[in-house]
């Protein structure tokens, strides 16, 4: 069994009168109490979210100190430089920027940071490079800056200001930014990614040129950007609940109704449906536009998406395509470094954390590779880069670890670090790997019980064959988009049987499906890359998810399986 269930408790009256009152099923019912909702006006707005919903921007902390310095840098005339991360989050929040304040009179320039020559973030040396192109006295950092104190402080003695606007975590003391606009501050916008405070700053500006009598012919429609903060913030995995929820449904619709000619071209060579969902978006636009940041510069991915004309778009396109297909072999190949080296020496009573850091590892890819890892052994990971005396790396955790944290209490050992509970970067002299892992294993031993090393499986509710209908798969669906914070419902089939003996389908055998039955009932799995693993015998529980498969016109109901357990 790869996971521990862990089943949400039944709450049947309570999903007997959400169920009257909102008039769906009491299985989606309990579906939402585990999402948190219990009260019919919620589950109204979760499962139809609605612009209008979206709470004042000005609510986050320092948006008015912003507005108030960039309305003034508008009047004066200055040149307002937008300093930009190379992720596809910064990425599409400094295309919203470049596209609406453009039109709206401010003076731009952009820059985006390389990542191989410059580092993460709002790095002094950066910064520099940034203002040698650009000399300017008004910077605006999106998706980094948080932590920028030293880099903050020199501008502010050059009498140049910054404004952040990013989500990461804030050092303490923060940067002694102009407008620090960061709902780690402390606001009900938590879960924001940066482009989607790029939409909230922006209209935050609208709101107040409207009042100040400054709105004119050239205001943007807002609506007309939300395909790139649907990107970014599927991208970005954030949690889409609240606001994300809000901005990550509207903008599927206006991602897939486009007419961004980088985009269309962007669905063409990942070769995506027709009808984009948070898994195409996540898994085959993002990493093309993630290809750019990770291998050079970010700028091509930017450009893509401010093209005017497809003659433009195409090509850029396939450049990033190939990029892609580049990394993926880079990342094959550390990341089968790095599997083949701890397969044959890890402890999982010992190893709470996994460091590992090698010459010549490129550092765009690492990230990735610290996912693979995690997903195989669990356990927190950070792995490491570089060709010289200081490495750069990428580290993700599981829930339970704070890695932001933990990297703060090894301040003395780090260069430079920062970021989010579950990822975040850092920069460490290459002769301190070991102390760092030391350290950091101390850190997670102290932090995490055994239990916690096993990755848990939420059951949403436990279920017959028969309740699952076209009919009743199809309303879950009004659960849609899924992703971080709100999965797909999970539910648990018990007491099965095989009807047909698994078949394995695929190219390299590494699928298989098969019929399961209660006794009165059958449906038909599917195990993706389950080709290799044991496969359940006799009487047996199902973890799954269900979903339509629509063949040749006939519409029925799949499992795909999740975990499975001999039947105790």
């Amino acid at each position: 069994m790869k996971f521990h269930w862990t089943a949400a408790t039944p709450q049947p009256a309570l999903c007997a009168r959400l169920s009257q009152a909102s008039n769906i099923s009491p299985l989606l019912a309990q579906c939402l109490v585990n999402r948190g909702l219990s009260e019919p006006e919620g589950i109204s707005r979760f499962l139809q979210p609605r612009l209008k919903h979206l709470a004042d921007p000005f609510l986050l902390p320092n948006m008015e100190a912003a507005v108030d310095r960039l309305l003034a840098a508008r009047q004066r005339g200055e040149l307002l430089v937008i300093f930009g991360d190379y992720d596809v989050d910064g990425v599409t929040a400094t295309a919203l920027l470049i596209e609406t304040l453009g039109a709206s009179g401010w003076k731009l320039a952009h820059y985006l940071p390389h990542r191989l020559e410059e580092g993460y973030g709002f790095s002094r040396e950066a910064v520099m490079n940034c203002l040698e192109l650009f000399p300017a006295n008004l910077l605006l950092a999106v998706d980094c800056g948080s932590t920028a104190c030293e880099t903050v402080a020199a501008l502010g003695q050059k009498g140049i200001d910054v404004i952040v606007l990013d989500h990461h975590q804030v050092s303490t003391p923060p940067p002694a930014a102009v407008a620090l606009v960061n709902p780690q501050l402390g606001s009900a916008f938590q879960e924001l990614c940066s482009v989607g405070l790029a939409f909230k700053l922006v209209h935050a500006l609208v709101k107040r040129m409207r009042q100040r009598g400054l709105a004119d012919a050239a205001e943007p429609d807002l609506r007309t950007h939300l395909d790139l903060v649907a990107l970014g913030t599927l991208a970005d995995l954030v949690p889409l609940q609240g606001e994300n929820r809000i901005f990550v449904t509207t903008g599927l619709e206006r991602l897939n109704a486009t007419r961004r000619p980088g985009l269309l071209a962007l669905k063409a060579v990942a070769k995506s449906p027709a009808l984009l969902g948070s898994y195409e978006v996540a898994f085959q636009l993002a990493p093309r536009l993630n290809a750019a940041g990770r291998l050079e510069n970010a700028e091509q991915a930017l450009r893509l998406l401010l093209a005017r004309a497809t003659e433009e778009a195409e090509p850029m396109a396939r450049g990033l395509d190939e990029r892609n297909r580049q990394r993926q072999d880079i990342e094959r190949g550390i990341c089968e470094e790095v599997l083949a080296s701890l397969r044959g020496r890890f402890d999982g009573a010992k190893d709470f954390v996994i460091v590992e850091g090698r010459a010549q590892w490129h550092i765009g890819v690492v990230g990735i590779v610290a996912a693979r890892v995690l997903q195989e052994f669990y356990r927190p990971t950070v792995i490491l880069g570089g060709d010289g005396a200081m490495w750069r790396g990428s580290g993700r955790s599981i829930e339970g670890f704070d890695l932001a944290a933990a990297l703060r209490s090894c301040d003395e050992l780090l260069a430079q670090h920062g970021g989010h509970a579950l990822a975040a970067g850092l920069t460490l002299a290459a002769d301190k790997l070991d102390l760092f892992r030391a350290r950091l294993n101390e850190l997670a031993r102290q932090a995490l019980t055994p239990a916690q090393l096993q990755p848990s499986l939420l059951i949403d509710a436990e279920v017959e064959l028969a309740e699952l209908t076209v009919a009743r798969v199809e309303e879950l669906g009004q659960l849609e988009p899924v992703g971080q914070g709100n999965p797909p419902v999970r539910l648990a089939l018990c007491g099965l049987s095989h009807k047909q003996a698994p078949q394995r389908m695929g190219r390299e055998n590494q699928h298989v499906k098969f019929r399961v039955t209660d006794g009165k009932h059958t449906l038909e799995a599917v195990w993706w890359h389950g080709g290799r693993a044991s496969w359940p015998d006799g009487r047996f529980d199902l973890a799954v998810t269900a979903t339509i498969n629509d063949y040749k016109g006939r519409r029925s109901v799949q499992l795909k399986l999740l975990d499975w357990r001999p039947r105790q």
